[in-house]
């Protein structure tokens, strides 16, 4: 494989990496004008952390910090995400669209 192919390689997983973490940042900018914005905006800007960190050290991924907050943080939005099911599924009147829950979920 030529150098040059490598520098492209590396340059496109780090654009790719950025485009996810601004989409991740405008997800948590979003959430001012929900009720539980705080829960959100920290929902949201782990992963933009995370990735951030990916695109600009790929390495970074290997680090026992990093994996214990990508663990922490999927374990508590899967579990987080059962609950809001569960609620819902035991609450829901309407469709769930019209629902708190059914939104978050």
């Amino acid at each position: 494989m030529a150098p040059e192919a490598g520098r492209w390689q590396r340059g496109l997983w780090r654009a790719c990496n950025a485009l996810m973490a601004a989409f991740f940042v405008l997800a948590a900018v979003v959430q001012v004008n929900d009720p539980d914005a705080e829960l959100w905006v920290v929902v949201y800007m782990i992963p933009a952390v995370l990735t951030l960190l990916v695109g600009l050290n790929p390495l970074v991924t290997g680090s026992f910090i990093w994996k214990s907050v990508s663990a922490i943080h999927t374990l508590f939005c899967l579990v987080w995400a059962a609950g809001l099911a569960y609620s819902l599924l035991l609450h829901a009147q309407h469709n769930i669209v019209h629902e708190e829950e059914g939104r978050d979920l």
